[in-house]
């Protein structure tokens, strides 16, 4: 049976988790941030704008992933006005726990003259970092690191966009080192038509391994009049091929509908870039920027998500 949008991904009932008011130091918004677990505590990485336009990343921590954060005082990862890859900013990360390596990766962009390139940094306690630079170079970005390897190797879906291309669609390369990485392979298309993810998509965050396979929640934009509009969707790719897409919903599952949601810097945005799978209750927290101004949250349960989607149709791939 198919399920509404309200249904399956319930709002968090006080509104947005983090807006601009709840920082240490002046700011103008925060959104789009990866999250994970560490220390019995949710970690956001948000990307903060400050009051010059540009963006940084900062640590917010919480007990419950809901209210009383803390929030560091300095960025952990900031703009380097000597580095033309990022003096115009570091924006839009996605954390991915690393047990191979005992670490948490960070996929994020970063933003220069050149245009929006994927840069890598590894920590161990979101206090210190050991950067990797730049990955894949401008024009690429939505980046986010699966949890472990398959087949040897570690995978990172991303988008890569060419002046010889009028689509930007979600695209997977393999390294065996996280240094170097292959040749792009395709790997879900944006739709064509009127449909809610037609006119570009872009991976959320990192899968999550299931009974089914890997689980990714994406963001579609479609066009409207005079605006676009940015939703979340889901596929399932298969656990030992992630470049195959078993399912695909057709219908999104959470679109603007609040007015946080509605109303900010960039009107009707649902931008999902972080996922928490809390074990002890099977739910699924998922944060994301609203209207590029604040941090919504929405939960869901994993075996309801699954469901979800394969009562989808079958597809070989997402092409």
């Amino acid at each position: 049976m198919v399920q509404s949008e309200s249904c399956l991904f319930r709002r968090h009932a006080e509104g947005p988790v983090l807006t601009a008011s709840d920082w240490p130091y002046p700011i103008n918004t925060v959104f789009n941030p990866g999250a994970t677990s560490h220390e019995q505590e949710t970690v956001l990485l948000c990307r903060v704008e400050d009051r010059q336009g540009v963006s940084h990343l900062t640590v917010a921590r919480s007990r419950n992933g809901r209210t009383d954060w803390s929030i560091d005082p300095q960025p952990l990862i900031d703009a380097d006005p000597d580095d033309p890859a990022s003096c115009w900013g570091a924006e839009d990360p996605r954390v991915t726990r690393l047990e191979e390596l005992g670490c948490w990766a960070i996929t994020y962009t970063v933003y220069g003259p050149a245009g929006p390139a994927v840069a890598l940094a590894l920590t161990e306690d979101f206090r210190t970092l050991t950067p990797k630079g730049v990955i894949l170079p401008p024009e690429n970005k939505n980046a986010s690191l699966f949890p472990r390897r398959v087949d040897g190797d570690f995978v990172l879906l991303h988008r890569p966009v060419s002046a010889a291309s009028d689509t930007a669609d979600i695209w997977l390369s393999r390294s065996s080192s996280l240094d170097s990485w292959t040749i792009a392979e395709p790997v879900l298309r944006s739709r064509r038509g009127p449909a809610w993810d037609a006119v570009r998509i872009g991976a959320g965050p990192p899968p999550i391994a299931t009974s089914r396979g890997w689980l990714l929640v994406y963001h579609g934009v479609k066009a409207g009049a005079g605006t676009q509009v940015y939703r979340a969707g889901l596929a399932l790719l298969d656990l030992e091929r992630p470049e195959r897409v078993l399912r695909r919903s057709t219908q999104w599952v959470l679109s603007p509908s609040t007015r946080y949601e509605r109303q900010g810097d960039v009107p009707n945005v649902v931008f999902p870039t972080g996922m928490v799978h809390r074990l002890d209750t099977g739910d699924l927290d998922l944060y994301y920027g609203a209207a590029d101004t604040s941090i919504g949250l929405a939960t869901a349960k994993l075996d309801e998500v699954l469901d979800f989607l394969w009562d989808c149709e079958p597809v070989d791939n997402g092409l």
